[in-house]
């Protein structure tokens, strides 16, 4: 485990001691902790398993300094074992305006359900950009707005399309990539997709990668609907401070064995 920097720790069993010297370590933004909740570690990757309302709070962050990212459930009426996904709208968008306050966040959702919840807590996008996939009634979208937040769209940098243009050509060939301009096809995690799990609404690893590798360095990314974890994974990719929550048992044991694989560990950690 040590031959790939990989640190796992279960911080109920530490001492205060080292408690302290853990808390130290981190160079700000400074990374909480909470002991009130099953939880998982891994290098700058912390996942919980409770409430995200209540682990927030144990937490006692400086949402400041913090960006939320956040794929949250529809209220469509779905089946979740832990969760009732169909409130009143009036509580459903009360309930996202609590998890999230007016902090930076960067929401991925249906367009109508994402600028009602924007009124709601009085909000409006930095940015908007609209991910397009294929479905089976054909292309649809969903908006990735940036609240409170201005992603650097030249932070993760593409192929240019016009590689033959002169100008392109210049730019090309003193080391220059395209700003992240293209969302259009990447298409969302199939049953047949090699990173499906058992989640049934698992985002795309490549979604999250680009929304992480575009936002500042200096935050915590927290994701209170950790789901299956991917977005715990673009985090790890990009080194940077996460927090993550999820609910359910199971994903959450589903997260904290895909962040295991993606180190390279490959084995049961249950």
């Amino acid at each position: 485990m040590s031959s790939i920097g990989l640190k796992t720790m279960n911080f109920q069993n530490m001492t205060k001691d080292n408690k302290e010297q853990k808390l130290s370590d981190n160079t700000k933004p400074v990374i909480a902790y909470s002991t009130c909740y099953p939880q998982f570690f891994s290098g700058d990757i912390q996942i919980y398993n409770g409430d995200n309302i209540e682990v927030l709070q144990s937490l006692k962050l400086d949402l400041s300094k913090c960006i939320f990212v956040s794929d949250p459930p529809f209220n469509i009426g779905y089946h979740y074992d832990q969760y009732k996904d169909k409130m009143n709208e009036d509580d459903y968008y009360n309930w996202l305006s609590d998890v999230f306050g007016t902090n930076k966040q960067v929401i991925i959702h249906y367009p109508e359900y994402l600028y009602k919840y924007a009124f709601n807590v009085g909000l409006f996008p930095e940015k908007v950009v609209s991910w397009v996939y294929n479905s089976n009634t054909g292309k649809q979208h969903r908006d990735i707005a940036f609240f409170g937040v201005k992603p650097d769209f030249r932070k993760v940098g593409q192929p240019y399309k016009n590689p033959t243009d002169k100008r392109i050509a210049k730019r090309i060939a003193e080391g220059k990539t395209a700003r992240l301009y293209d969302w259009g096809e990447i298409n969302q995690v199939k049953n047949v997709s090699a990173e499906k799990t058992a989640h049934p609404c698992q985002m795309p690893l490549k979604v999250m990668e680009n929304i992480i590798g575009i936002l500042p360095d200096d935050y915590i990314i927290i994701d209170p609907f950790l789901g299956s974890g991917t977005t715990a994974l673009a985090c790890q990719k990009y080194n940077r401070k996460f927090i993550g929550i999820e609910l359910d048992p199971k994903y959450f044991e589903i997260a904290k064995q895909r962040i295991f694989n993606s180190a390279g560990l490959f084995q049961n950690c249950g």
